[in-house]
């Protein structure tokens, strides 16, 4: 079963596309999406095919940077209901932790998680593959999207510490570099922001606790109604944790409040269990990260969460039944 995302996330897609002399109406009926998804923010639509539109879009009009132009006009009102509970929280480590919360309503591809650790709050946002496809312009929007909401709280001249992205730089960076300053950096280990704990702690002048007591009311009725299995929490778990080397079912189980036991009970009843989950999660992450075609072997590895490149290769022979190198584009094995 697909993943679904609020047609929200295609706000400005149609503006940007004809400003890029494209034809919005035709290049969402090449990837299956009705023309109402323009309208309604609130329709529940394939992520994947999302995805799909942000590349075509992309390539059909040379921009490398296209999911991020439609980050420019983007407000906190996007979010729907999740911003209203956003907007109610008192500090902005309640909003944060109140958008991560709710983020699978928006789009159930995303697992995004805060670290806090010695002053510094790392965001990361992770985008479940699922395909073999490149993800560029989903994740630039959906970091770009994560930099504006924090914008709306810390005021048009707070800058994080970096913002983060996993993919190799456009060919042209002043859009980057605009919209998020010079701190913006490519070949990262992970997608996100790097912010101080002081940003975290910052008050938020707007936060009514009564409104946001309501409003967690309403969504947490909401996601109780949809919520994810235990096969798909797992899977945006180890999105995150695989490239800390630390992706033991002991660690998803802390991630989901259980034991190890209740994380394999539910994993056999839905018809799975934790080791084709993180096979799965590898191979479709080993496809991306070679076709993409920029990182050495070596890095791969580190990102799968293996201890050395020796034990990715045994892995992928037996997973893909061919060495890793020749999935690699030509131009990256030159």
């Amino acid at each position: 079963m697909s993943n679904l995302v609020r047609s929200a996330s295609l706000t400005n897609y149609a503006e940007v596309a004809r400003e890029a002399g494209l034809n919005p109406l035709a290049l969402l009926s090449e990837v299956g999406l009705n023309p109402a998804c323009l309208q309604d923010p609130d329709l529940r639509i394939p992520s994947d095919a999302v995805r799909r539109l942000l590349e075509i879009s992309a390539n059909a009009s040379g921009m490398d940077n296209f999911g991020l132009r439609m980050v420019e006009t983007r407000q906190l009102s996007n979010l729907g209901v999740v911003a209203l509970v956003a907007r109610e929280e008192p500090t902005v480590r309640r909003v944060v932790r109140a958008m991560l919360r709710y983020s699978h309503l928006l789009n159930e591809s995303v697992y995004a998680k805060l670290e806090e650790a010695e002053g510094v709050a790392v965001i990361r946002e992770a985008l479940l593959l699922g395909h073999e496809g490149s993800s560029r312009q989903a994740t630039e929007l959906l970091v770009g999207v994560m930099f504006r909401n924090l914008k709306y709280f810390l005021g048009p001249d707070w800058s994080p510490i970096r913002v983060c992205f996993t993919h190799a730089p456009p060919r042209d960076p002043g859009l980057h570099i605009r919209l998020f300053g010079y701190v913006v950096a490519f070949g990262q280990d992970f997608n996100g922001l790097v912010c101080t704990t002081r940003d975290m702690d910052a008050p938020n002048p707007m936060a009514d606790p009564v409104m946001a007591r309501y409003a967690r009311q309403i969504l947490d009725a909401t996601a109780g109604a949809g919520r994810m299995d235990t096969a798909g929490s797992v899977r945006h778990i180890l999105l995150v944790l695989l490239p800390s080397g630390d992706c033991s079912i002991d660690q998803v189980a802390q991630q989901l409040g259980v034991d190890r036991r209740t994380v394999h009970r539910r994993l056999l009843r839905e018809g799975t269990t934790f080791t084709d989950l993180v096979n799965t999660v590898r191979r479709e992450m080993a496809a991306h990260y070679l076709e993409d075609g920029k990182r050495p072997m070596s890095q791969v590895a580190d990102l799968l969460g293996f201890s050395a490149p020796s034990a990715f290769s045994r892995w992928y022979k037996q997973q893909f039944g061919e060495v890793a190198g020749r999935r690699r584009r030509p131009e990256a094995q030159t």
